[in-house]
């Protein structure tokens, strides 16, 4: 299997991390949907990551629906068979990737639209999404912080971790880490596993 991506985007991030988990074999090309559009396009032309190129040759693209490839392939699920405990790992990681998606549009209104077109309001409401969904994780986490050892870490766990980062890192100020003890320390925890070490931002 071939990954397409940068793990500079959450998505392709997420992917990573949960195949090193899974211990599924991979191989990575950093491919950017700016800088290598067209290297990208030849693989997949709807230039999207992250992609994955199957042993087969075929292509899928959009991290939940690789994952959900993955994990049949792989036997394993970093979802919960319990009912309760799969509904709040997927509540969970539905919040991680809107602050993912939340922090994409400020990024992209912000260093891809001429200052002159960007419209404030938009820009508002969007941050304030980004803040309601880590508002919301930083209760959860601190309440009931997901399993980070290697055997245990679910979805929830892996897509937390990196959304937390990656807001962080490209949108530093935006969300206060000392508004959000929680996710922090479970973001600099999370890190420190092998599949994160692995797949650095």
């Amino acid at each position: 299997m071939q990954l397409i991506g940068m793990l500079d985007s959450p998505y392709v991030r997420r992917v990573a991390i949960s195949l090193h988990l899974l211990e599924l074999p991979f191989e990575h090309q950093p491919l950017s949907v700016f800088s290598t559009f067209e290297q990208f396009r030849a693989i997949n032309p709807v230039v999207k990551a992250p992609t994955l190129v199957c042993d087969d040759g075929s292509v899928l693209m959009d991290s939940s629906l690789i994952l959900e490839y993955v994990e049949s392939l792989g036997g394993r699920s970093l979802m919960p068979n319990d009912l309760a405990a799969r509904r709040e790992v997927l509540r969970l990681t539905g919040l991680a990737l809107a602050a993912c998606e939340k922090s994409v549009q400020i990024v992209y209104e912000q260093r891809l639209r001429p200052a002159e077109k960007q419209h404030q309001p938009w820009l508002d409401r969007v941050q304030g999404q980004l803040l309601s969904a880590y508002g919301l994780l930083e209760q959860a986490v601190e309440s009931a912080p997901p399993p980070l050892a290697p055997q245990q870490i679910s979805q929830a766990g892996v897509s937390v971790a990196v959304a937390w980062a990656f807001t962080q890192h490209v949108l530093p100020g935006v969300v206060s880490p000392e508004r959000h003890p929680a996710l922090q320390a479970f973001s600099e925890q999370a890190e420190q596993l092998a599949a994160f070490r692995a797949c650095p931002q």
